[in-house]
């Protein structure tokens, strides 16, 4: 992977990866797949960004793409640390509110003791992914 080192390393039973130098298109695809290799079911993902130093939109799409098969084992991705460039583009993007963010790898894992998965293991009945489109319901329910 071009430009970005990532390590792992564990924190309160959650798996922690750290990126470190500049996440861009070119790396992203390397980046998704490591992270991709530690999505556990039932598990969150914390990503430490606290080292990040550049992340472009094509990397931020792979992000949302790990972000989705930890949705889709019971689990999540949480952002640890974002530097401000990271708040920003989530921000552009109008994906400010798609990962659960956290101040530091220490505070997700703390935000996250004993709650599962995003909406604490209870089944989501309905999000809006944008105005006027609704994402599927993962309970089966109408």
């Amino acid at each position: 992977m071009q430009g970005a080192e990532l390590s792992t390393s564990a924190c309160d039973g959650h798996v922690v990866v750290a990126v470190r130098g500049d996440l861009d298109v070119i790396g992203a695809a390397d980046a998704a797949a490591a992270m991709t290799a530690l999505v556990v079911p039932d598990r969150c993902l914390i990503i430490d960004m606290s080292a990040l130093d550049y992340i472009d939109r094509g990397s931020l799409d792979a992000l949302l793409r790990v972000q989705w098969l930890a949705w889709s084992t019971g689990g999540d991705v949480v952002l640890a640390a974002p530097q401000r460039h990271v708040l920003q583009l989530l921000a552009l993007t109008g994906r400010d509110h798609a990962f659960l963010i956290h101040a530091s790898v220490q505070a997700a894992a703390a935000g996250l003791h004993g709650r599962g998965a995003r909406y604490g293991g209870r089944p989501l009945a309905v999000s809006t992914a944008r105005s006027g489109r609704a994402a599927p319901s993962r309970t089966g329910s109408r």
